[in-house]
């Protein structure tokens, strides 16, 4: 008879029925046998419970605020690894798996307790979202669950399931990207940072050739691929390899396995305990979630869903650590892709998305102190454009989707009072930007003029439609918003 925890209280129980089959199975992987595993599992189960409770109760003595932390599951098999470096250090080695052993007394293992910024990027990047999405990202992706039971779990409705997963994706790669960009690196990696950023937007973009070699070397750069790029199919090995470490793909394996064993014997309802009603909890993170909106930065559709154009030119420990700048923000409307914002607005929700804009504004030495992407904030696109209110038949916003000390990202949307067939959209920049790559156009500048020319397949717009592209460019001692904004030379009325 198997010698099992015994969960002290509802709350206790409840983590014990979602937990305990993930942490048997990762253990039995860790051992030598079952006798082995079981006591691991116990011993950790005991130590992520223990962790837990002490963690809630000095967030209640303090701000009041709960910390930021990993979903229960990943929570629960970070502790199982933690128990078996105990158990090495302790002498108890010979009854952990050979492998593992030698993980444990390698640099890889160091990883995961060393620097928050050198850790792996998909573990910083979950422990960043809010713990419901990051549970709805984990039970999706990695232990395999229907998405039935998902939404019991959660408290959703399960018809929207896949759009919220989909929300979800998109806001853990913006998470991943700006830990990306704060991870030290050498001068090769920092070079192909943007390219790697810019090519994993589009499923179907091609990896130049040079960059394909580098990814090829480098393991970090390897797992800022697989995380910034999340409908690949490489999604579910980046988490389960990022966040547990050895045996994480064994892991993945197992849970898949499992999963297709419930499927075939007709109990997809039953996995891992769903006979418990939805956690209240999660539904609330959600409405925070749906609340944030449209004063975050809104990357465009397209940057996301259709291949790219053709370049065009020339933490302190997660444990304690202050995540409220970090809040997921998911815009509503599902042909939209999650925006990635630091802070919102609460009239936020009363703006269209057509007109959101966000202000571009770095400058002289300090100009990033905060080195999250400042694509949050408000401004209008163009100072020298037509007035608003005047007799413009467009205007024009630009959304700053993310910048660093050399370059930026950004979107440009207009919408047209007239039904187009072909349009060119030309703005002028103040402080010397010169523009890199373009997707969803073509693009020519000439000075500080830049004029972006409609791609064959949106070059028809609706009376009343907006049209939307973005661009990577560089910048240097400033980076002002850019102004005087004409559609098929007319002047557009700035947004808002």
């Amino acid at each position: 008879m198997l010698d099992l925890p015994t969960p002290k209280g509802a709350a206790e129980a409840a983590l014990f029925s979602e937990c305990w089959d993930a942490v048997l199975s990762y253990a039995d992987l860790c051992t030598s046998g079952s006798a082995a595993a079981t006591q691991l599992a116990r011993e950790a189960f005991a130590l992520g419970t223990g962790e837990a409770r002490a963690a809630d109760a000095g967030a209640a003595r303090g701000t009041g605020r709960r910390p930021s932390r990993l979903p229960a599951i990943p929570r629960m098999l970070t502790a199982v690894r933690t128990t078996a470096a105990a158990w090495e250090a302790a002498g108890r080695g010979h009854d952990l798996d050979p492998d593992l052993r030698l993980w444990l007394n390698s640099d890889k293992a160091a990883r995961y307790n060393g620097p928050p910024l050198q850790r792996p990027l998909a573990l910083r990047g979950l422990r960043d979202l809010q713990e419901a999405d990051a549970t709805l990202l984990w039970l999706a992706e990695v232990e395999a669950l229907p998405r039935s039971v998902v939404a019991r779990r959660l408290g959703l409705d399960p018809a929207a399931v896949g759009g919220e997963l989909d929300q979800v994706r998109g806001l853990f790669r913006d998470r991943c990207h700006r830990n990306h960009l704060d991870t030290p690196m050498d001068a090769s990696c920092r070079s192909y940072a943007r390219l790697l950023d810019a090519v994993t937007r589009s499923p179907a973009a091609d990896i130049p050739a040079d960059l394909s070699r580098h990814l090829a070397t480098c393991v970090e750069c390897a797992e800022a691929a697989a995380c910034l790029r999340p409908h690949g199919g490489q999604l579910p090995a980046a988490l389960a390899g990022g966040v547990i470490g050895w045996g994480g793909l064994a892991y993945l394996e197992r849970r898949r396995r499992a999963a297709e064993v419930r499927l075939g014997a007709g109990r997809p309802e039953q996995a891992d305990g769903e006979d418990r009603e939805p956690r209240p909890g999660a539904q609330r993170a959600r409405l925070v979630r749906h609340g944030l909106l449209a004063a975050a930065v809104l990357v465009s559709l397209v940057a996301l869903a259709v291949s790219m154009m053709p370049f065009g030119g020339a933490d302190d420990d997660a444990a304690t650590a202050d995540t409220s700048d970090r809040q997921p923000v998911a815009v509503p409307n599902p042909s939209l892709p999650p925006g990635a914002g630091s802070s919102a607005s609460a009239t936020a929700p009363t703006l269209a998305p057509a007109t959101a804009t966000a202000t571009a504004t770095p400058t002289g030495g300090d100009h990033n102190p905060d080195p999250e992407p400042q694509g949050t904030s408000e401004s209008t696109a163009g100072g020298g454009g037509a007035p608003s209110g005047g007799d413009a038949t467009c205007t024009a916003a630009f959304d700053l989707v993310n910048s660093w000390p050399d370059g930026f990202q950004a979107t440009v949307s207009v919408t047209t009072e007239d039904a187009l067939d072909g349009w060119r959209v030309a703005w002028s920049f103040r402080d010397g930007q010169r523009v890199g790559q373009m997707w969803d156009a073509s693009f020519a500048q000439n000075g500080s003029r830049v004029t972006a020319t409609a791609a064959d397949y949106n070059r028809s717009v609706p009376a009343g439609g907006t049209l939307t592209f973005g661009f990577l460019a560089s910048w240097q001692s400033r980076n002002s918003p850019p102004y005087h904004f004409e559609l098929n030379g007319h002047a557009c009325a700035k947004a808002g």
